[in-house]
């Protein structure tokens, strides 16, 4: 079992973009800093960080927001790999993802960066695709929507109802998989519905 962990909420900064579905991994991050009771501050990796246990002696996690935009995630998380020596294998990515229905989590290990500019920005300043992903699913767009545009915009009335337990559920996976690592996360958050 890992020591610590790195769990990076992908999204964009500033406020415009703040409620974009781009941004719910940095809204999960939100989540679990909460849970941990613990406030994000700046670091010199680019990123806001914050530490704290989810259960007493389990892993330390180290929770990120990185500064910079979606599509240069890849140099604040490579810095914070180093600085806080992670392996890609204890390193958490939690992203959105088009290709599932909207109020689903996945967990996935390694694979491609499925057109995500974020994924595919870590990916080439790591080194590597073996990490883990928190996949939060946003959905299609309707229509002929654009998914760049889509991706760019608030989540609905609709979606916003049910937001905070998408956002619970998938900052449950992050605790499931600290406490029990990936595979019986896994086996128990790829099972649902």
């Amino acid at each position: 079992m890992a020591e610590q962990l790195l769990v990076v909420g992908l999204g964009n900064p500033g406020p415009q973009y703040a409620g974009n579905r781009h941004n719910v991994g940095q809204l999960v991050a939100d989540v679990l800093a909460a849970r941990l009771g613990a406030g994000f501050k700046s670091h010199k990796a680019g990123a806001v960080v914050a530490e704290g246990r989810l259960v007493p002696g389990g892993p330390r996690l180290v929770l990120a927001k990185p500064g910079s935009y979606m599509n240069l995630s890849g140099g604040p998380v490579a810095s914070l790999t180093r600085f806080f020596k992670i392996p890609a294998a204890d390193l958490i990515v939690v992203h959105d993802e088009l290709d599932l229905d909207y109020d689903t989590v996945r967990i996935k290990v390694g694979g491609g960066h499925g057109g995500h500019n974020g994924l595919r920005d870590i990916i080439a300043r790591i080194g590597t695709p073996d990490f883990v992903r928190v996949r939060v699913g946003i959905g299609r767009p309707p229509g002929r929507q654009d998914p760049a545009d889509f991706v760019l915009r608030d989540f609905g009335a609709e979606e916003r109802k049910t937001l905070p337990n998408l956002l619970e559920d998938a900052a449950d996976a992050v605790a499931r998989i600290a406490a029990d690592g990936v595979l019986a996360a896994q086996n128990v958050v790829n099972q649902r519905g």
